[in-house]
């Protein structure tokens, strides 16, 4: 059963129709929307800092999500895909995003909407990600536009991690 703990007086909150993997942990001043899905050994830890995520978004295996004490909460929007061994750290990302797999997002970054961060990037603080583009490399830089087909998928993903959890809600 996922391990999921109040810190002081914060509790966490857990939308309806949300998948948690029976490994992960939620602590603290957490909120998280409908038919979301936080998956095996990812970490939700608002011991320091709020924790805010929207709807349709799926926080995958080994993520990190956490703040910074007394300054950055962290703000996720509705229909992000946050990849594998990801840390997401005081910042706030906007809807339709995808974060690649072990990226780091850094406080006070900002990732507008209908961004994707590639696979291994580290946005550093302070950075602005502008919507419509695909940001890669340590540090982050704007390599290009998004195509169609990288727009459409942003749609579509948060569809289907949805689709994935059902495999799984009905053995929990």
């Amino acid at each position: 059963m996922a391990v999921i703990l109040p810190v002081k007086e914060h509790f966490p909150f857990i939308g309806s129709d949300t998948y948690l993997a029976p490994n992960c942990t939620i602590v603290g001043n957490v909120t998280i929307g409908e038919h979301c899905s936080v998956w095996f050994n990812a970490v939700i830890r608002g011991d320091v800092n709020y924790i805010k995520i929207g709807s349709y978004t799926n926080i995958q295996d080994n993520v990190t999500v956490h703040g910074t004490y007394e300054r950055n909460g962290t703000n996720i929007g509705s229909y992000v895909n946050i990849g594998h061994n990801s840390v997401i750290h005081g910042c706030t990302i906007y809807d339709y995003t995808l974060i690649g797999m072990g990226a780091i997002v850094m406080d006070r970054a900002i990732i507008e909407s209908n961004v994707i961060v590639a696979a291994g990037a580290v946005v550093l603080e302070d950075t602005v990600c502008e919507a419509g583009y695909l940001y890669a490399g340590v540090p982050a830089k704007r390599i290009k536009p998004l195509t169609d087909d990288q727009l459409n998928l942003l749609r579509k993903l948060p569809h289907n991690y949805v689709l994935y959890s059902s495999w799984f809600m009905d053995q929990v």
